[in-house]
């Protein structure tokens, strides 16, 4: 739930390339410490947070999230996987954050040939997404959505995954107030037409385009 006191484990690493990636030091350009598994529970434990959010990059590209998911669970921490719905593995997790990404995720094909081909081998494994939600205690599938071009292919996905109307969240693309403040004027009442979930980004109300947020 938004506002959630929440611990977040940040994966460095990802499969795809999305043009708008907000955290391009975890996938374009992956950075980052090497911490041990033992290390971040440890620092888990000392905060005296329950809510833990695993993300990324793609946090379900190491297969050590799968350990880390079961040692946390032991400690009766809540977690939720941020994923893209790319990778399928036997983790458990009380929320499972599927995001799956549209045609026009895709980056430059000019730029970039070879990246803008693998990501759109990638992005959208209907059945893997479909074994995540299945094995999982509770889920939610959320859009970031760029522009009208994306609705028509958002219904598809709905459609396809066999998912309700109350499980969609969709959230506008943008890195201002101004840019979400527009968004909504039309992609809010389209969302509610639909009785899906409307999501703001509330990490750029809050605290700006900036890492670490």
């Amino acid at each position: 739930m938004t506002g959630t006191n929440s611990f977040f484990v940040r994966t460095s690493g990802c499969n795809l390339r999305c043009w708008f990636c907000d955290t391009p030091y975890a996938s374009w350009r992956p950075e980052g410490d090497q911490v041990s598994i033992a290390d971040i529970v440890q620092a888990i434990e000392d905060s005296g947070v329950r809510h833990v959010v695993l993300t990324g990059g793609e946090p379900l590209l190491p297969k050590e999230s799968v350990l880390l998911c079961e040692m946390l669970r032991e400690r009766g921490h809540h977690i939720t996987i941020e994923t893209a719905g790319t990778i399928a593995r036997d983790v458990a997790c009380d929320l499972m954050s599927i995001s799956p990404k549209f045609r026009t995720s895709a980056p430059d094909a000019s730029e970039h040939p070879r990246w803008s081909e693998l990501h759109e081998q990638r992005r959208m494994p209907i059945a893997t997404m479909q074994t995540l939600i299945e094995q999982s205690a509770d889920y939610q599938v959320k859009f970031v959505v760029d522009g009208s071009r994306d609705l028509e292919e958002l219904q598809e996905i709905v459609a396809q995954l066999g998912v309700p109307a109350e499980k969609v969240w969709v959230m506008p693309q943008g890195v201002s107030n101004a840019e979400l403040d527009q968004a909504a004027t039309w992609l809010r009442p389209w969302t509610a037409e639909r009785g899906f979930q409307y999501c703001d980004r509330m990490q750029i109300r809050w605290y700006g385009n900036r890492r670490g947020t």
